[in-house]
């Protein structure tokens, strides 16, 4: 319960917060290629309920057209502007509604597309673990590794996940919040130097 009421303050809160940018943001977005603004995805949340995760656009419209394909960190399908935004993770904004409706908490594993986590639970050992806890914006998993675009590297990941579910607590929470908070900062320093 009070996880709970601390993701709906915080989610409401920064969603109050970051509102004069979504204008911005979606201007951008318009801007630079056509398409919708926002990006609704199907993704597997708590003992595999699928919801509907909503996120800025970051990649050309119909992008998966032919069927789903792995996100890695160079790619070709990904806009000028999506670009930005992944950066900055400020395409996850939107996902402060699904912490709101309850699909999502503020930390914990990120969701996957149920085609990729039926495949998933066959080769990797103990991946649907990972829905015994709703979903997060980030997770202990996101502040240590990178994507994860292959079996062998969602194998990795996964001990991430699992160790947070072990050890999840407010306190461990707000490490990774922090933490995150560490990472953002140092990507914007990196894309000033560039």
């Amino acid at each position: 319960m009070i996880r709970r009421i601390t993701d709906i303050f915080v989610a409401s809160l920064l969603l109050i917060l970051s509102a004069p940018f979504w204008l911005l943001i979606a201007l951008a977005i318009r801007l630079d290629s056509k398409g919708p603004v926002f990006y609704i995805q199907k993704r597997v949340g708590k003992g595999g309920r699928i919801f509907s995760l909503i996120k800025f656009r970051s990649m050309i419209d119909k992008a998966e057209e032919e069927g789903p394909l792995w996100a890695c960190e160079n790619d070709k399908r990904i806009t000028r502007v999506g670009r930005i935004l992944r950066l900055l993770h400020l395409d996850e904004l939107p996902q402060l509604l699904n912490v709101i409706k309850g699909d999502m908490s503020l930390v914990g594993p990120r969701p996957e597309r149920p085609e990729f986590v039926r495949q998933l639970e066959q080769a990797v050992p103990g991946y649907g673990l990972r829905h015994q806890v709703k979903p997060g914006i980030t997770g202990w998993a996101q502040v240590n590794f990178p994507y994860a675009s292959t079996f062998e590297e969602s194998e990795e990941k996964l001990k991430y996940d699992l160790h947070y579910i072990e050890r999840q607590s407010f306190w461990f929470d707000l490490k990774i919040i922090w933490l995150t908070g560490v990472k953002l900062v140092r990507d914007i320093k990196k894309i000033r130097s560039k």
